[in-house]
């Protein structure tokens, strides 16, 4: 018996519709998309159980959990978060901090192939030991110690396998997301699409670890110029270096947050602090380029004396225009003047036409000066950046990303100040500001 035209047509369109779902499936973009909604799903559920239980913070508990689940883009993106208070709400802020510390390790097997992969030949071959526990594990990359067979002690960062393939599927996730945000009311003021874009830019920078050795090459030379002998960056062994492996110098010492293991090793706190600073406000007053992202693990008060710098793979780089505003900024700041503030704002197109710079001026004011103020007691950071935000939002402006970067790292510096030198105040230090000072004029008669 034939068969009736009408079913063939159905038994065909039933299996283009199976070749396309299973072609969709085994785009890696839709089945990152599936996982997505099924960890929301799932952390809707889990949230109201929390609420059910009296837990008042089940909405950044949950939301934390779902990005762990999802992986090293969704924890990298976490980690952000926690680090960015002011341009998240607090408690999300809060709970994403054990985003810091929460990254699995990936297999000694996998970095022995990665390795094998891109130099091309078998480890063995190229270190004399490397150690397979690995010292640190990040989002991105994890990091072992080794030791070259010259016997220089280095540490080997290595990329999680297949992780360049699973980000790119979930920015796209993300940027869909994002516009969809956008598109809510209020959704626009938060710019989830630009925090999405500058997530984007980070990332992908951070997937190539050459970029990272030529900036940490380029700070070294930035050091040797201006005759800082005790700042450097790891130097990197650049005919070991690739996009998904980085082998650099190792440097011994404690965090600069360690503070009695710095005291047991008769270094001086606040005399490496200094140091520190001055080598950062050197680079991004005069070459335009900052590290952005000096967090504790990132600066290490070094055995021999030294202050290192540590994981280039953010920094900010600024333009001759927005150099001179970002120095302008911080001389006004530093000086308490909040109306040439409001002023060098405005004059950044952060601001609509028509604003009332008095107004903004006053609100800064209350905004900055629990950090300028003289008093030793501590400081709630996280009040800070919301309180400059929440100006930013009464007054139709948004703040440039770079701008809240440098304010950030200042936070950091203020940070380590409090536990290494507690009677200095890095806002206002005479020898902060006339270093601050010297590098204006300097950078101001270079563009003369």
């Amino acid at each position: 018996m034939a068969e009736s035209p009408s079913f063939v047509w159905i038994a065909a369109a039933a299996l283009v519709f199976a070749l396309f779902v299973v072609a969709a499936l085994a785009s890696r973009t839709v089945r990152r998309v599936i996982l997505t909604i099924l960890v929301a799903g799932k952390a809707v559920g889990a949230a109201g159980i929390l609420r059910l239980r009296g837990e008042k913070n089940a909405g950044p508990i949950v939301v934390r959990r779902g990005f762990e689940e999802l992986g090293p883009t969704y924890i990298k993106l976490g980690q952000l978060v926690a680090s960015s208070q002011g341009l998240f709400p607090e408690r999300y802020s809060l709970e994403f901090r054990k985003c810091l510390d929460r990254v699995r390790p990936f297999s000694f097997v996998d970095v022995e192939a990665t390795l094998r992969a891109d130099l091309g030949r078998d480890p063995k071959d190229v270190f004399e030991s490397i150690d397979p526990k690995p010292l640190a594990s990040a989002s991105i990359a994890q990091v072992h110690v080794a030791k070259m067979r010259d016997g220089q002690d280095v540490v080997v960062k290595v990329q999680r396998p297949k992780i360049g393939a699973m980000v790119a599927a979930d920015l796209r996730v993300l940027k869909v997301a994002a516009r969809i945000m956008a598109a809510m009311p209020l959704g626009e003021l938060a710019n989830p699409v630009g925090i999405v874009e500058d997530f984007e830019s980070n990332i992908r920078e951070e997937l190539d670890f050459r970029l990272e050795a030529a900036n940490m090459t380029e700070f070294n030379q930035i050091m040797k110029e201006h005759g800082q002998t005790r700042v450097a960056a790891p130097r990197p062994l650049t005919e070991l270096t690739t996009p998904r492996v980085l082998v650099m110098e190792r440097f011994f010492g404690s965090r600069v947050d360690e503070v009695d293991k710095i005291k047991a090793a008769n270094i001086d706190g606040e005399e490496i602090l200094l140091l520190g600073m001055r080598a950062w406000f050197q680079c991004l007053i005069l070459h335009g380029f900052f590290h952005g992202d000096v967090h504790a693990g990132n600066l290490m008060a070094l055995s021999d004396g030294r202050i290192g710098f540590l994981d280039f793979g953010i920094v900010g780089r600024f333009g001759r225009e927005r150099r001179e505003q970002v120095t302008d900024y911080l001389m006004a700041f530093s000086s308490g003047d909040f109306r040439k503030l409001a002023e060098v704002m405005h004059a950044m197109g952060s601001m609509g036409g028509d604003v009332d710079l008095d107004a903004v001026a006053k609100e800064l004011a209350r905004a900055y000066e629990p950090l300028l103020a003289k008093e030793d007691g501590a400081m709630k950071y996280a009040d800070v950046i919301p309180a400059i935000m929440r100006t930013a939002v009464r007054h139709g402006m948004r703040m440039p990303r770079d701008f809240v970067l440098v304010v950030k790292q200042m936070l950091y510096f203020d940070r380590y100040a409090k536990l290494l030198a507690p009677r200095l105040n890095v806002f206002r230090d005479p020898r902060i500001m006339a270093a601050l000072a010297t590098d204006v004029m300097e950078a101001r008669m270079r563009a003369a």
